[in-house]
């Protein structure tokens, strides 16, 4: 296993206790860049009009759309352990 996928999965765990629960933007930046990080560009149909959650974690991953994994992985880390302090 690569160093950074051992970050990334750290940070994946690291997230579930932060010492205070971010903004929404910043969650929906966690989610994309675990998304693109574990997953690749964003696949599968959007969701309904109705499902605003669904329907806003759908367009930020899809804003970071042809960002490299393992780039996307960095990144994710980094903003991990910046919001840890």
């Amino acid at each position: 296993m690569s160093d950074i996928q051992a970050a990334f999965e750290q940070a994946a765990k690291d997230v579930q206790s932060l010492p205070d629960r971010p903004d929404n933007d910043t969650l929906l930046r966690l989610y994309a860049l675990y998304k693109q990080g574990s997953e690749g560009d964003v696949n599968g149909p959007k969701p309904g009009f109705f499902d605003f959650v669904g329907t806003a974690k759908y367009e930020a991953w899809e804003k970071i759309k042809g960002t490299d994994q393992t780039e996307a992985k960095k990144k994710y880390v980094d903003l991990v352990k910046k919001l840890r302090g």
